[in-house]
This record gives C-alpha cells, sequence and structure tokens, in this order.
C-alpha cells in the first residue's frame, strides 16, 4: 500500500521503521519487471537521471532502473533472493517526492516511495480498511491536562437508551406477543450458556457504566465509572434503574419456565438451562455477579420454587444440575446478599452491586437483625472497595470479552428497554414501575397455579 503525503511538498515525512532490501520478490513488483524505461515514456513524461534525484537523509530511494526478466532470473540466489551481489549504498533520509502525474510509471508494490497527492486530493475511505475493534476491547485515552476543567456533576446520568430501534420488536407492541416470545426461545436454544453469559456480561457493563461510558458521560457524572456514580448522591437515576433491570430480568427467566405450558420435561429443562446460565456467570466463569442475582432470583421467586412437580423432574433428569443448584448457587447467592461472597477482581468482573443500591435507596438489608449493624458495615465497605477498584473491573471484563462474537439480536434481548416492553408492551411500559411490577407478579401466580394448583 502505497503511503500519501501532504499537499504540502516541503512537509516532511516520517522516517520508515527498518530499511528495505532491493529485492522486488513481490508479485507486483515482478510484474512491471522487464519492462523498459522507453515503454512508459509519453508527451510530458518526466525522465529524470538516477543521480539528479534530491538524496538527503536516509530513507531507502527505490527507483532503480529495470533489468529484462531473463536478467533478473540469472542474478537471484536461491539463498536469500537478492537481485544484487553488492549492497545497497545508504539511503537518504528524506523520501523522495515523485508525481504521479508527471512520472508515468505505473505504481510499484512499495510502500516506501510516498507520492505527492494530486491537487483534487484522494477521497476519503480509499485506503485498505483496517480491521474495527470492539468498543469494549479498545482501550480508552487519556484526557489532556488542560481538558480536566472541573464541571458541577449532573444528576440525571442514565445509561439506558429507551429509544434505541429495535430489532425483534414493532413500534407499538402488545405485552408478551407469542412470535416474539417463540423467536427468543429459539434465540437462546442456539447458544451456548456460556455465550449467552458472555453477552449478559456486556449489557451488564454497558448498564452499569463500566464499559462504553463516552468522554461527556465522565464528564457529566463527575467520575469515570458507574461503579463511582452509584456511590455518590447524583447517582439516584443509575441506582434505580440497576435495580429496574434485575427486577426485569428476573421476571423474564421466571416467564421462561412458567410459559411453559406443555410437558413436565419442558420445564424441568427450562430449569437446567436457567441453572446452567448461573454456573456460567459465577465468579471465576464470566464473573457477571448482576447478572447471575438477577438468574437467581428467577429461580428462587415464589410462583417458580412452589412448582414441586417440576424441581422433582429436574432431580430425576438433570442431577448435577441440580446438586449445582442446592450446594453451590444457593449458598452463593446468600453470602453474596450478606457481602461476605468473592468479589476480588480477576475472580469477578462486575461486582454485586444490589446490596449498596438497595442500602443507598433506603432498603432494609436482609438479615438476622442482631447482624444488621456488621452487614450494614461489610456493604459500605465493599461500596468503597467497589469504586476504588473499578478501573481494575473495567480490565478484567474487557479481557473477558475479547475476541466475543456478538450477536446483536440476543443482546438487544437482554436490554433493560427490551425487557420492559416485552413484558408491558410499548404502552404498559410508560406506567410507574410499582405498578407495572405488581400486575405482572399477579400475572405470573396465575401462570404458575395453572401448571401445578394447590390441593
Amino acid at each position: 500500500m502505497e503511503r500519501t503525503l501532504p499537499a504540502n511538498p516541503g512537509t516532511t515525512a516520517p522516517c520508515p521503521a527498518r530499511t528495505r532490501k532491493w529485492s522486488d520478490s513481490q508479485p507486483a513488483g515482478l510484474e512491471h519487471t522487464g519492462q523498459s524505461r522507453e515503454d512508459h515514456s509519453g508527451p510530458g513524461a518526466l525522465a529524470l537521471p538516477r543521480s539528479a534525484l534530491p538524496r538527503t537523509g536516509s530513507d531507502p530511494l527505490l527507483l532503480k532502473t529495470q533489468t529484462p526478466l531473463g536478467a533478473v532470473a540469472d542474478s537471484l540466489r536461491a539463498s536469500d533472493g537478492q537481485l544484487h551481489a553488492k549492497a545497497p549504498t545508504k539511503p537518504p533520509r528524506t523520501p523522495s517526492l515523485v508525481p504521479p502525474e508527471a512520472s508515468g510509471r505505473p505504481p510499484t508494490y512499495c510502500e516506501l516511495v510516498p507520492r505527492v497527492p494530486s491537487a483534487q486530493g484522494a477521497p476519503p475511505g480509499q485506503g485498505c480498511p483496517e480491521p474495527e475493534t470492539p468498543w469494549w476491547e479498545a482501550h480508552e485515552e487519556e484526557e489532556d491536562e488542560e481538558d480536566r476543567t472541573f464541571q458541577r456533576p449532573q444528576a440525571q446520568v442514565s445509561f439506558c437508551h429507551p429509544d434505541t430501534p429495535s430489532r425483534l420488536l414493532g413500534p407499538k407492541n402488545r405485552p408478551l406477543e407469542p412470535g416474539v416470545l417463540h423467536t427468543l426461545r429459539g434465540l437462546f436454544l442456539e447458544h451456548h450458556p456460556r455465550s449467552t453469559a458472555l453477552h449478559l456480561l456486556l449489557v451488564d457493563c454497558q448498564a452499569t457504566g463500566l464499559l462504553g461510558v463516552t468522554r461527556a458521560q465522565k464528564r457529566a457524572m463527575g467520575v469515570t465509572s458507574g461503579l463511582e456514580l452509584l456511590t455518590l448522591p447524583q447517582g439516584h437515576r443509575l441506582r434505580l434503574e440497576l435495580l429496574e433491570r434485575q427486577e426485569a430480568l428476573a421476571l423474564a427467566g421466571a416467564l421462561a419456565v412458567l410459559g411453559c405450558a406443555g410437558p413436565l420435561e419442558e420445564r424441568a429443562a427450562a430449569l437446567r438451562g436457567l441453572v446452567e446460565l448461573a454456573l456460567a456467570l459465577r465468579p471465576g466463569a464470566a464473573g457477571d455477579l448482576p447478572g447471575l442475582a438477577a438468574v437467581m432470583g428467577a429461580l428462587l421467586m415464589p410462583q417458580v420454587s412452589r412448582l414441586e412437580r417440576t424441581w422433582r423432574q429436574l432431580r430425576r433428569s438433570y442431577t448435577e444440575a441440580a446438586l449445582a443448584f442446592e450446594q453451590e448457587l444457593k449458598p452463593l447467592m446468600r453470602a453474596l446478599d450478606e457481602s461476605t461472597g468473592p468479589c476480588q477482581p480477576g475472580e469477578v468482573a462486575l461486582p454485586h452491586v444490589a446490596p449498596v443500591v438497595r442500602l443507598l435507596e433506603g432498603e432494609e438489608l436482609p438479615g438476622q437483625p442482631d447482624e444488621s449493624c456488621e452487614q450494614l458495615l461489610r456493604t459500605l465497605s465493599g461500596a468503597r472497595r467497589m469504586a476504588r477498584d473499578a478501573p481494575k473491573f473495567r480490565e478484567v471484563a474487557a479481557q473477558r470479552l475479547r475476541g466475543f462474537q456478538l450477536n446483536p439480536e440476543l443482546k438487544e434481548a437482554l436490554t433493560t428497554s427490551f425487557l420492559r416492553r416485552l413484558l408491558w408492551g410499548s404502552r404498559g411500559a410508560q406506567a410507574p414501575q410499582a405498578q407495572r411490577l405488581e400486575k405482572f407478579q399477579r400475572v405470573l401466580s396465575t401462570l404458575s397455579q395453572r401448571l401445578e394448583p394447590d390441593d
């Protein structure tokens, strides 16, 4: 690929990292070998002798006299492919500028011979496209010292984008559309639990403000990460969004089980899928603790936990998943809620934020009354460590997602705005959150009673 220089011929191009041998063994270079200089001469051609070209510096000058193809073949050596036995002289520092409209020579395969662009200039985007790095893998640029001016933090910083066009839902949709539910079921069955866990980790990191935060958002919230923002007074809106997100994910997970009106084995398979997803989200795997809390919230929901025949079928058909749920996941979730579970960056990519969010929003912490003071201190200490280690969590999350193959539809299905519209419809999603949650809890209770009525 040829390098182009600015329109000003006096501008000096950066020196290349190393010099190139005289060997012109590339296919594009051999294509023109053997053509005489007279073949390219014509009206307006600029014939410059080699000695007349400027030589100031050490940049290689790769304009050499073409030789017949037969002579080139005779001079080639099998060991190194050199075209000349004698080493080339020291190249100049300043690259030779050859106007393309005057030389008349066809372009050669040499990136070290820059050419002066024409007056019109090449249109943008004509160069070789470079592979695009996903935003969760790109390194964030540090702000300059002069850009670090103080701005008063805003209290309405949000990472939820409700106006994003949907791939799965129409502009106006009803709650729980059967066609959309069927599409989602096939979408989740096509992906392995580990792939789904990475999709959930990506969306959770974006919703928490750990990855994908713009410079304008950082200036607006006064800190560099949502893990810091949710511990501050101006993080009230973010805390409410995170609580709503966990509730919506838990309701959607419960619906995946309670919506199976077919055979008992189908509901047991849905339970197994949720357990495998929770195992893929746990510390040491994806390390997405908010996602793990949402999936466990679905499995521990009263409308799901009362399905005795379904859980019995799970233990009979999928014994390993049932044992993992009882012996590993339930104790882990209890420790995380009590702020005694794992929270070190590396083992965890996104920490469990629900305890501190609920505490700062005035909710009571679960646990025994005599241990409430100790749990309060553990929760506040964990929040302080979480805000301090936000850059480490960001690095770990980006490392977990490195090389990750994104499915846009699955990513959308895990966003808060999509879940809100799926569960309550485009009109019901605008209702107050408490009213929406109460109404959907009644829907889940009705579905649970239909599946396994009380004796």
